[in-house]
């Protein structure tokens, strides 16, 4: 059974707060830690397996988000309590630091709810709280920092309107979304990495893989298609996606593959709000369809997340109209939209054999 688990490891008690240096540092040495772990044992010598994690850093400490596969919940909570207090007491640079709160707050069959960016809006159990209120504050006061590298868009574009007294998004909803999409860039750079790893070891698309990161939230019609090529492409189309949107101006997607990191892009912040316990706070939906508006250009590129026949992964185009609508062919998402658009060498490269 999967079960996903949040533990909270903090400094020693009267420790000044986390600097945002010092908060990328312990992120990196917590993540490096988690990664070697290839698996724990638990009570009665049982195997817990860790799945995958995230670490999320704030100034008062660490929120660590774990999947597992253990045979039952306490063997879960007790091997990762267990793991996590030998993992803080042999690295010196964490001397001091300890383990929380550590519980599971979802199994496999919500974890897979969480992923999809409608369900985290409608799902979330109003019950589940994360968070204590003063991790909530400081990761709120961290994405609200974040926000100001997000400098593509200004308010406005999350559907912020400065000229109404009692705006339906207040200034402040309108930040933080903002700093969740610059904080979920981070992550879901670091999850196309891990895909690219995963797809070039396993030499197969992801319809071939029980599990990834983040490309099976893609359209699943065209899965068999995600290859280790594509997925170094996707890669390279996200950076450059990163790049543009801390730069000032915005000129919509740059080609269909931009659009659909954006989609994903959006999933990942969706998670930062529900990590930082703000989702029934904030007009989600209604901050992302406006987002949507301004930033899309008029591109329709969830038409292919259509299922029309139920053809699923592997559907491939017959399953879809695309007549009238450039872009949308599985062969045209890395081309530019614009004809003087020059976009990157690599995404130009052919993979015969994919």
């Amino acid at each position: 059974m999967e079960y996903q688990l949040t533990a909270d490891v903090t400094p020693a008690s009267g420790s000044p707060a986390l600097d945002p240096l010092q908060q990328h540092g312990v992120a990196a040495l917590l993540d490096e830690q988690l990664d070697l772990l290839a698996g724990i044992e638990g009570p009665d010598g049982l195997e817990v397996e860790p799945l995958d994690h995230r670490v999320a850093v704030h100034p008062g400490g660490a929120v660590i988000t774990w999947l597992l596969d253990a045979p039952a919940l306490a063997f879960a909570e007790e091997a990762a309590r267990h793991v996590l207090t030998e993992l803080l007491g042999q690295n010196e640079l964490l001397g001091g630091w300890e383990v929380g709160r550590c519980e599971v707050i979802a199994t496999d069959d919500d974890l897979e709810a969480a992923l999809s960016d409608a369900e985290v809006v409608d799902d979330l159990d109003e019950d589940d709280e994360v968070l204590s209120e003063a991790d909530q504050a400081a990761l709120r006061e961290d994405l609200l920092a974040s926000a100001d590298r997000l400098r593509a868009v200004g308010p406005e574009a999350f559907g912020h309107d400065p000229a109404d007294p009692a705006p339906a998004v207040s200034l402040e909803a309108a930040r933080l979304v903002a700093g969740a999409l610059v904080q979920g860039m981070e992550n879901l750079t670091d999850d196309l990495f891990g895909d690219v790893q995963d797809l070039e070891e396993a030499e197969e698309p992801v319809a071939e893989l029980d599990a990834v990161n983040v490309l099976d939230q893609l359209p699943a019609r065209y899965a068999d298609h995600y290859g280790p090529l594509f997925a170094k492409q996707f890669l390279v189309t996200t950076a450059i996606l990163g790049y543009r949107l801390s730069q000032p101006g915005w000129t919509g997607p740059l080609c269909t593959a931009e659009a659909l990191a954006l989609h994903l892009l959006k999933n990942q912040a969706l998670l930062q709000l529900e990590i930082a316990g703000l989702l029934d706070e904030l007009p989600v939906k209604q901050v992302m369809a406006a987002f949507d508006e301004h930033v899309l250009g008029g591109l329709e590129h969830e038409r292919l997340y259509d299922d029309i026949d139920g053809g699923g992964a592997g559907g491939g185009e017959d399953d879809i109209d695309l007549l009238g609508t450039p872009g949308l062919d599985f062969d045209e998402w890395f081309l530019p939209r614009n004809a003087g658009d020059v976009l990157h060498p690599y995404l130009g490269v052919e993979d015969d054999g994919e």
